[in-house]
């Protein structure tokens, strides 16, 4: 009796290593249960009951390829060579199952079928993310060093009050109490998305006076259009 499956994984069940090594089946079992105990493997892992030719339930053992071929390493090269034609025969199988029969007209037919349906879903998913995909190029294009917010909502296609709206209430810029200049949150900065152009400004007086002015880089304009727009893109 060929037991193949105790789960979804291929296995090989000690009655069968017995019979191809023409050792008894307790000894085999001897010998996985020694062979689990030195990898530090719970047998119960890998035991089931199964039925004898009386219908009787009897303690077997399932090894995966891995544990199956160190187990007969110790073997004959006779035996190693039965087990490894076994294994290579229950792959062929399972290879050979997992193609459609296509000596059967119709279900050639259905596998080319789906096949159809496949490339046309993709074809449609590409044709769906092309508006974005350019959009976001020309955006990477256009923003090839740090812009301001005004030129940036120029790039977006937007009024710059709705893209200065949006980076307040997203937690990219914000005002100091009395100040009217905007300033780039810290994280912000270290992300790359936003920079801090520093001016210095003489006045008449021989004075000097700094000013800061917040400025949008390339992956910083590519973010906001994604997170403003996202697929409306256009």
């Amino acid at each position: 009796m060929n037991e193949i499956a105790l789960s979804a994984a291929l296995t090989m069940s000690s009655k069968e290593i017995a019979d191809l090594t023409n050792k008894e089946h307790k000894n085999v079992m001897a010998d996985i249960r020694k062979m689990l105990d030195e990898l530090g493997l719970r047998s119960a892992d890998f035991s089931a009951n199964v039925a004898d030719a009386y219908g009787r339930l009897q303690p077997a053992f399932f090894l995966p390829k891995r544990e199956t071929l160190i187990l007969v390493s110790g073997y004959s090269i006779a035996m190693r060579a039965r087990i490894v034609d076994r294994w290579q025969e229950l792959e062929s199988q399972v290879a050979a199952s997992a193609l459609p029969d296509f000596t059967n007209p119709a279900v050639a037919a259905r596998a080319w079928a789906d096949e159809v349906d496949k490339n046309l879903a993709l074809q449609q998913q590409v044709i769906e993310a092309a508006p974005k995909v350019a959009a976001l190029e020309r955006l990477t294009v256009a923003a090839q060093g740090a812009m301001c917010i005004t030129d940036a909502a120029k790039n977006l296609q937007e009024q710059p009050k709705r893209v200065f709206e949006w980076m307040q209430s997203n937690g990219w810029i914000y005002r100091r109490p009395g100040n009217a200049t905007w300033t780039a949150y810290q994280d912000k900065i270290q992300r790359g998305v936003l920079e801090h152009k520093i001016t210095t400004v003489h006045r008449t007086d021989g004075s000097e006076k700094v000013t800061t002015q917040v400025l949008v880089t390339a992956k910083g304009l590519t973010e906001i259009a994604q997170k403003m727009r996202g697929a409306d893109l256009h």
